[in-house]
């Protein structure tokens, strides 16, 4: 049996995509666990760029079967947006693409209520989603009143599903939004032409995922976001609405623990953060603005600008614990090569007093006050770069003290967004 998970070890935006489409050469199964169309996987193949936000990046290596797994929730219109991107872009689908019968259905309704409620809230009490209709799409699976694919094989049970979920959802919509009442019918007749759509890609994943461990393939399990936006582990309530984290690939896959032999934390050579919530080593000046733009940093979902700081280690110590991280890959460290000098974050601390433990609570870790340890930049472009001994001895010393920080060994370093520019030690 061997499953890699591939995780986030931030908040997101690590570079996560190029990673697994990288390793997905070495791999017959890449397996998506978590999240919905809220986030994007970005990819670069010579001069063409795939964004990718349901399907597993392991969609453009030929011979790789991706599955969407039963912890991921779908946007229909999202799918078939993407399904006909690949296919457009000459990337065959046909018996590769296999979604879990499982699967929770993103419906009209959870996008009106996120975005509306983010509406209702202001911008001081705000999550900033994306508005996608994730959040209240899991919290009608755990309220268990979900629409699962499952459900559009009988239009009858579809039907009184939706009317139940219509009652209380548009009497919610119009009596705290003023928006206008869903209709039953259309919404069924939606669904099920969207049924007939990908019918040829339902399957049992769990069964078919089980069949490749008991047939020793190689299985990469990806998810989405960061493991610190992890609803359990994140910075609560500043989330996402699912689990992130290793974990997250056993109960969104249905693959046993003793499965997974190794994980990989993908580790951005500085740190950035999407949306509201704390952030102790944001840069809210010039140098922030100068790692914007030098890393491009902008959601390949919503377009929304990046904040950004500086590489802040109790937060990936924290993360790295969370998620058995055996092995990190570096991304980004290109962009830290306009610097005259780099800091990194290697403490906290809260009315003078050393913090020991990745706070619990937002009120503190607002609080905190970060602990600077500064290196030299080394002022040159390292795109291109092959080899750690092709790196400039400055920059080596950056890895290696990450290395000796963070407690885990960097395996793999990127150094453009070129799929070529990334290397093994």
């Amino acid at each position: 049996m061997s499953v890699r998970v591939i995780v986030g070890a931030q908040w997101g935006d690590e570079g996560k995509g190029k990673i697994v489409d990288l390793l997905s050469e070495q791999a017959d199964v890449v397996a998506r666990y978590q999240g919905g169309a809220n986030a994007g996987h970005t990819i670069v193949h010579g001069t063409t760029k795939y964004v990718l936000h349901l399907i597993p990046s392991g969609i453009l290596h030929p011979n790789v079967h991706c599955v969407i797994g039963n912890g991921v929730v779908i946007d229909p219109a999202a799918l078939m947006d993407e399904i006909r991107m690949l296919e457009s872009m000459g990337v065959d689908l046909t018996g590769r693409l296999h979604i879990s019968h499982k699967a929770h259905l993103i419906m009209p309704y959870h996008k009106m209520l996120d975005q509306a409620r983010e509406r209702l809230a202001g911008t001081a009490a705000n999550i900033g989603t994306t508005g996608r209709g994730i959040g209240p799409s899991y919290i009608d699976k755990a309220q268990r009143i979900g629409i699962r694919i499952v459900d559009l094989l009988d239009r009858g049970i579809l039907a009184d599903k939706l009317r139940i979920n219509l009652a209380e959802k548009s009497a919610i919509l119009e009596a705290l939004y003023d928006a206008e009442p869903l209709d039953v019918e259309r919404l069924v007749e939606e669904y099920l032409d969207f049924d007939h759509r990908i019918d040829p890609y339902i399957t049992d994943t769990t069964m078919l995922l089980h069949g490749a461990l008991r047939d020793g393939k190689r299985i990469l399990a990806e998810g989405a976001q960061g493991a610190l936006l992890d609803l359990d582990h994140g910075t609560y309530p500043f989330v996402t609405s699912s689990n992130p984290t290793s974990g997250g690939a056993c109960t969104g896959l249905g693959i046993p623990p003793q499965s997974i032999e190794h994980v990989l934390g993908v580790v951005k050579a500085y740190s950035t953060r999407v949306g509201n919530g704390p952030f102790p080593t944001e840069l809210d000046d010039e140098l922030g603005e100068l790692l914007r733009s030098e890393g491009h940093e902008f959601g390949a979902t919503t377009g929304r600008s990046r904040r950004c700081g500086w590489l802040d280690i109790p937060a990936l110590r924290y993360s790295l614990a969370v998620n058995g991280v055996n092995h990190i890959a570096l991304t980004k460290l290109d962009v830290l090569g306009v610097l005259d000098e780099i800091r990194i974050c290697t403490g906290y601390t809260v009315d003078g007093r050393d913090v020991k433990y990745f706070p619990a609570d937002v009120a503190t870790l607002d609080r905190v006050e970060c602990v600077y340890q500064s290196f030299p930049g080394w002022k040159s472009d390292i795109s291109g770069a092959r080899s750690f001994s092709e790196l400039p001895q400055a920059a080596q010393h950056y890895v290696q003290s990450i290395e000796t920080l963070a407690g885990v060994p960097v395996q793999w370093i990127s150094t453009s967004p070129a799929r070529d520019d990334t290397f093994a030690r």
